[in-house]
């Protein structure tokens, strides 16, 4: 079954608060999309992939990545993280021509934010597995803090932190279910007065019946979402092999 590793480039980046957006920013002289698409282009188990970016970058992300040879397309991004996978969606759904595959046939499909440059290939490799046994998967780590319920400024509950964990990404799914998640999800007039986080998060709401199964994470694969993150990840990157 084909996979394809879609990396979600598309965010405005306004946590990060730099003038260049995020994802573009640079880390070890490449930017963060780069090491992601290197990583995912050099994974034995990816077959294709997709970058979606904001429109008025496409042009220079897709002149920035034009060398990878798995590199199929780079789209236009949409005004939420929801939109933007809702595209790429569209894209493998119903873009036969451009995907080569018959629309009716289904494949594994691996979403990525590229603010998480450092994925490492036993990951991936994890993730690409998961889904021969499970429609939906996620990469999680466990939570080394004890994490409170807090109410109007005060902790209502203390929460039992081994059944807790913290999502990264790819997330992970065939994409009949996650497709099918989204089209459940459109018909719904609460999904965007309460947009789902995360790609599993829309499975777990519309298709609950779907089990999602857990990949281990590392606590390598960061996210950057600060300024002061990107100096995090430099040491990261000193300190070990590339993502890719």
């Amino acid at each position: 079954m084909r996979t394809v590793a879609v990396v979600l480039a598309g965010g405005a980046g306004q946590r990060f608060g730099a003038g260049l957006p995020k994802q573009l920013q640079l880390l070890g002289g490449r930017s963060l999309v780069e090491h992601c698409v290197t990583a995912f282009d050099q994974a034995p188990g990816v077959d294709q992939l997709l970058v979606v970016a904001p429109a008025e970058l496409t042009a220079e992300v897709h002149r920035q990545l034009g060398g990878y040879r798995k590199l199929a397309d780079v789209i236009d991004g949409g005004v939420a993280r929801a939109d933007s996978t809702q595209r790429a969606i569209a894209w493998l759904a119903g873009g036969a021509e451009t995907a080569g595959q018959d629309q009716d046939q289904d494949c594994k499909v691996l979403f990525h934010d590229a603010a998480r440059p450092l994925v490492d290939q036993r990951i991936i490799a994890d993730c690409v597995a998961a889904l021969d046994d499970w429609d939906a998967a996620g990469v999680v780590v466990p939570s080394a803090d004890t994490i409170v319920e807090v109410v109007g400024g005060a902790f209502r509950r203390i929460l039992p932190r081994d059944s807790l964990a913290r999502c990264q990404t790819p997330q992970a799914f065939r994409l009949s279910v996650i497709r099918h998640a989204y089209q459940l999800a459109v018909a719904d007039p609460q999904f965007t007065a309460e947009a789902a986080t995360d790609d599993c998060g829309v499975v777990l709401r519309y298709l609950p019946d779907v089990p999602v199964g857990v990949v281990a994470g590392s606590e390598r694969n960061i996210k950057i979402t600060y300024t002061s993150d990107l100096a995090i990840a430099e040491t990261l990157l000193g300190n070990g092999q590339p993502a890719g």
